[in-house]
C-alpha cells in the first residue's frame, strides 16, 4: 500500500482514473467521427443505438453491479491486512464477472432485436443495428471482463495500469478502424465491431496477464465456501446495481417527457447534458477513490482516517467540478455552438440557458457522488439504492411532469428541477454517512 499524506493519496488514485475516462469518452468521440466520415448518418445512428444498448447493461450489472462489490471486499481486507482473504475474493469477483457477463452477452444476442426494437430502431436501422451486434458482441465480454480486472487493480490502489490499458484500447481501436475501414469501406461497421473486438481482447490479455503474473493472483482458484462467500458479494453488489438501474429508468421516463415538448426542446437538453459530462466525471472517479480508502482505512478500524479520506475526496471533487461550474456559467454560449451549425440559434439559446443552469448543481452531484462510494466502501449499497430511488422517483419525475408536461413551461425548469434533486440527494447522502460512521464499532 501506498505511504503518503492524504490528500496527495486520493489525486494519485484519482487522477488515473479521470484520464481513463477522458480516453474512454474521446475514443467514442474519435470513433463515432470515423463512421460518420466513411459511413454517413446511417452508421453513426447503427452505432450509437447499438452502444447506448450495450452501455445500460454493462453499467447497470458490471461497473454499478460486481465491480462496486469487490472493491468494497477486496480493499477491506487489505486494509485488515487480511491478504489471503483479499486474494480469495478477487477470484469470487473475477468468476462472478465471467458468468455474469456471459450471461449479459447470451441476453444480448438473444433479445437484441426486440430491445433495438423498443429503443426505436426500426427496418434498416434495426437490420443493420442487430447485425453489429452480433459481431460486436463478443468484444463486448472481454471488456467486461476488463472492468472487472479493473476493479481488483483499484481495490490496491493501482489505477496507473487501468489507465495505460485505456491507452492501448484507444489506439489500438483508431489504428484498426482507419486499417479495415480504409481497405473497404462498403464495410464500416464490421470494421469498426473487428477493430473494437482486436482492442478489447487485447486489453483483457495485458490486464490478465499483469494480474497473474506481476500480481501473483490465480484468478479461477476456487476453494471450499465459495458459494457462501460469492453470495455474500452478490449480496452487496445488486442494491448498486438496482441503484444504477433506478436512476437509468427514472432519467429515461424524464427524457420520454422532454421528448413530447418538440426537438427544439430535446436537442437543447441532449447537447447541455453531453457538454455536462465532461464535469460529471471527475465525481465519478472520486466517489471511485472513496470506495477504495473508506473500504481499506474500514479494514483498518481507523475511522478517523476514513472519515478524513471522505471529506477530502469530496472536497477535491467540488473544487473541480465548482470550476467547470464556473466555465458553464460564463461560457455555456461557446460551449454548446461547438455542437451546433449557425443556423440552429433556438436550439443554441436555450441549450445554453440549461447549461448555465447545470453550473449550480456541480457541488451538490460531487457532494453526493462521493458520499455514495464513501458508503459504498463501508458496505452500505442499500441506503444509496433508497436515496437515490426517493430523488429521482419522488421528487425528480413527478416534478418534471407536473411542471414540463402538466404546465407546459420550458426546458429550462428540468434544469432547475435537477438542481434541487442533486441538492436533496447531497444532504440525504451525507447525512446518512454521518449516521453509518457514528455507528462504526
Amino acid at each position: 500500500m501506498k505511504n503518503s499524506s492524504d490528500g496527495s493519496n486520493i489525486l494519485n488514485i484519482t487522477l488515473p482514473i479521470i484520464a481513463q475516462m477522458t480516453v474512454y469518452t474521446f475514443m467514442s468521440i474519435f470513433d463515432l467521427m470515423i463512421m460518420g466520415k466513411f459511413g454517413g448518418n446511417m452508421a453513426v445512428t447503427v452505432i450509437g443505438i447499438s452502444n447506448n444498448l450495450t452501455n445500460v447493461f454493462i453499467t447497470i450489472f458490471i461497473s454499478s453491479g460486481i465491480c462496486i462489490g469487490m472493491i468494497s471486499f477486496i480493499s477491506r481486507f487489505l486494509g485488515a491486512r487480511q491478504y489471503e482473504l483479499a486474494k480469495r475474493y478477487c477470484s469470487i469477483g473475477f468468476i462472478l464477472g465471467v458468468a455474469i457477463s456471459f450471461l449479459l452477452i447470451f441476453i444480448l444476442f438473444i433479445l437484441k432485436e426486440k430491445l433495438l426494437y423498443m429503443m426505436g430502431a426500426r427496418e434498416e436501422v434495426l437490420k443493420y443495428s442487430s447485425n453489429f451486434l452480433n459481431i460486436n458482441i463478443v468484444s463486448l465480454f472481454f471488456f467486461m471482463l476488463s472492468s472487472v480486472m479493473n476493479s481488483i487493480l483499484i481495490a490496491y490502489e493501482n489505477t496507473m495500469i487501468p489507465f495505460i490499458r485505456a491507452l492501448i484500447e484507444f489506439a489500438l481501436k483508431i489504428f484498426f478502424d482507419f486499417i479495415f475501414i480504409l481497405n473497404n469501406p462498403y464495410k464500416v461497421m464490421e470494421g469498426s465491431a473487428l477493430a473494437s473486438f482486436i482492442s478489447y481482447f487485447t486489453g483483457f490479455i495485458f490486464l490478465f496477464y499483469y494480474i497473474t503474473f506481476h500480481m501473483e493472483l490465480n484468478l479461477f482458484k476456487l476453494k471450499k465456501g465459495f458459494i457462501k462467500d460469492a453470495k455474500n458479494m452478490m449480496m452487496l453488489s445488486i442494491p448498486s446495481s438496482f441503484e444504477e438501474a433506478g436512476y437509468s429508468l427514472s432519467r429515461f421516463l424524464c427524457t420520454s417527457i422532454i421528448i413530447h415538448t418538440g426537438s427544439i426542446a430535446f436537442a437543447a437538453d441532449q447537447i447541455a447534458n453531453t457538454v455536462e459530462t465532461i464535469s460529471i466525471t471527475p465525481g465519478m472517479a472520486f466517489g471511485i477513490t472513496a470506495t477504495t480508502l473508506v473500504g481499506v482505512n474500514l479494514g483498518k478500524k481507523d475511522y478517523k482516517k476514513l472519515k478524513k479520506v471522505s471529506y477530502d475526496s469530496m472536497f477535491l471533487a467540488t473544487i473541480i467540478m465548482c470550476s467547470f461550474g464556473i466555465i458553464f456559467l460564463n461560457m455555456s454560449p461557446i460551449l454548446v455552438k461547438l455542437f451546433l451549425s449557425s443556423q440552429e440559434r433556438e436550439v443554441a439559446y436555450w441549450a445554453s440557458k440549461c447549461l448555465a443552469i447545470g453550473a449550480f448543481e456541480q457541488p451538490f452531484i460531487a457532494i453526493s457522488t462521493v458520499f455514495a462510494g464513501a458508503l459504498k466502501g463501508m458496505g452500505d449499497t442499500k441506503g444509496p439504492f433508497i436515496i437515490s430511488c426517493i430523488t429521482g422517483w419522488l421528487i425528480r419525475l413527478p416534478l418534471i411532469y407536473y411542471f414540463i408536461k402538466t404546465l407546459g413551461y420550458d426546458v429550462t425548469y428540468v434544469w432547475w428541477i435537477t438542481t434541487f434533486q442533486w441538492g436533496i440527494d447531497a444532504i440525504l447522502m451525507f447525512l446518512f454517512f454521518i449516521y453509518r460512521v457514528n455507528n462504526l464499532k
